[in-house]
């Protein structure tokens, strides 16, 4: 008889993995998935990526506001009798009774090399942080979060101008690819899955809005960290008389001149240090995104403007 397998996912990011297993003809019996959200303005109801992969590939998908407390989902899920559950990116807490629901157990895809990076947001941390090497971790899903035995990881490097998007992008193709293999050695119980050494854990707390407002105080590696891992959302930015400009790529300069000062005409800004950083593409407040060339044409941010946004 076939295995059973559930997948738990929500972004972009957990698409090629359901894809990958669909692909490759690992028997996914049911997904589950965040209900979907109002837009802003309620006009227009959101499906998650994995709900919309879900019914294009004809699986059966589940929306649950929540998994605590739910006799429902718990007897559902009893009742299936699965092998095997694959989480990635899911957006919610699997409580420690359903972690007991399936033969093989809950296995996470977490995107960092754990115990480092822990939490919500471990690849724009990892970037932010300026970490020479990221990756995806194998590992068992227990109580308390991100801290369970890892089977499996794979490490990429990065690179200084590496975004958040295109390593998340190239991060969700490694684990489509790696999770093949792993998911028949884990039902034929070949895969040794190891403690992580709690002492080194450090924590990828949830990204907050406000972290993309840039300090020109900063180191400019740090700045362009922030640039690279807030993009594109939320995005660092800057205030320039009463606008809010983000910035969308931005190279390290060789300018010096005072902090927050905009030091020649194509929006190179100094930091400290004798440090600069050269702005390469931006969106203005409500505007479509631009190269800075055609930016600076219409602009009113000149070389001697001062941005004092801290």
């Amino acid at each position: 008889m076939a295995n059973k397998i559930i997948f738990m996912g929500t972004p972009l990011f957990a698409v090629p993995i359901l894809k990958s297993l669909y692909q490759n003809g690992f028997p996914i019996s049911v997904v589950y998935t965040q209900p979907p959200q109002k837009s802003q303005r309620g006009q227009k109801i959101n499906k998650s990526p994995i709900q919309g992969i879900s019914e294009t590939l004809n699986i059966d998908f589940r929306t649950p506001q929540t998994l605590k407390d739910s006799n429902e989902e718990y007897e559902f899920l009893k009742e299936l009798n699965a092998d095997l559950a694959i989480v990635v990116a899911y957006g919610q807490i699997i409580p420690k009774n359903f972690l007991n629901l399936t033969k093989k157990g809950f296995i996470n895809i977490h995107g960092s090399i754990l115990p480092k990076w822990r939490g919500a947001a471990p690849i724009q941390r990892s970037i932010m942080n300026r970490d020479d090497e990221t990756g995806i971790s194998i590992m068992k899903i227990v109580e308390e979060l991100d801290s369970g035995p890892v089977g499996n990881i794979y490490k990429m490097k990065l690179e200084h101008n590496d975004n958040a998007l295109e390593v998340s992008e190239k991060l969700s193709l490694l684990a489509a690819e790696k999770i093949l293999d792993n998911i028949d050695d884990i039902l034929d119980d070949k895969i040794k899955f190891i403690d992580q050494d709690h002492s080194k854990a450090t924590y990828a707390k949830k990204i907050d809005k406000s972290e993309g407002n840039i300090n020109w105080n900063d180191n400019a590696l740090n700045i362009i960290g922030k640039i690279n891992g807030l993009f594109p959302l939320p995005g660092a930015f800057f205030n320039f008389k009463g606008e809010r400009y983000k910035i969308l790529k931005a190279d390290l300069g060789n300018g010096i001149g005072k902090v927050g000062e905009v030091i020649n005409n194509n929006l190179e800004i100094a930091c400290i240090n004798s440090q600069s950083i050269k702005i390469l593409e931006i969106q203005r407040q409500g505007k479509k995104p631009q190269k800075i060339g055609e930016f600076m044409l219409g602009s009113r941010i000149k070389k001697g403007s001062m941005i004092n946004n801290v």
